[in-house]
């Protein structure tokens, strides 16, 4: 059996076949479509296509915020392992997570809320930066009610946490905010895998 071992060209014919199944990219603006047939590469997945949910002025704001060597938050390190690090070290960009400091673990511990929680709490206002929420609804949910407390304002919010409990309704919040540019995935599919792909999408660009 004969089969493409060259990476570059296992890319190409892999978005070749996306581009010949998901009808839909044809309508969507050249930048949008890197977005999401970079997740349908993640997933392997055609039909996840129609559940990419992306404000008008995410991808501008996404790649204004990288050029400004902005900070990226993340929920889980898994997040974090997926970006690729050459591009973030071209622009400068620090990539963050506290999910597993002592403290975070302590005060999680003592409050009673999740470490994903607390740990986008400790993350500070956010100014200008990204976010990057793949994995844990609790976290989308206290950066929504940051944002709309005015104690956080990022640039832009990717949001893509997986699951039946809370992740629906998280990424439902962060679409109905009206505050932030976000991209999103509805309903229960995500994961940080996804959350990684759209920032390295970013970044490719």
């Amino acid at each position: 059996m004969n089969f493409i071992i060259d990476p570059g060209a296992i890319e190409q014919e892999s978005m070749a076949i996306i581009e010949k199944n998901v009808p839909l990219l044809a309508s969507l603006p050249k930048k949008e479509q890197s977005i999401v047939k970079r997740i349908i590469h993640t997933t392997g997945d055609f039909n996840i296509a129609p559940l990419v949910k992306i404000h008008p002025q995410a991808i501008d704001r996404g790649l204004d915020a990288i050029r400004r060597g902005c900070n990226i938050y993340t929920d889980v390190n898994m997040v974090l392992a997926g970006l690729n690090s050459k591009r973030l070290a071209a622009y400068g960009i620090q990539a963050l997570c506290h999910i597993a400091d002592p403290a975070v673990a302590e005060q999680a511990r003592r409050t009673g809320q999740t470490r994903a929680m607390v740990a986008m709490r400790r993350a500070g206002s956010l100014q200008g930066d990204i976010v990057v929420i793949g994995n844990a609804p609790t976290a989308l949910f206290t950066l929504c009610d940051m944002i709309k407390q005015g104690e956080a304002d990022p640039a832009l919010v990717i949001g893509t946490p997986v699951g039946f409990v809370g992740a629906s309704e998280s990424k439902e919040m962060l679409v109905n905010l009206g505050k932030v540019p976000y991209i999103t995935l509805q309903g229960t599919r995500g994961g940080s895998t996804i959350a990684a792909s759209i920032v390295n999408a970013l970044l490719y660009m």
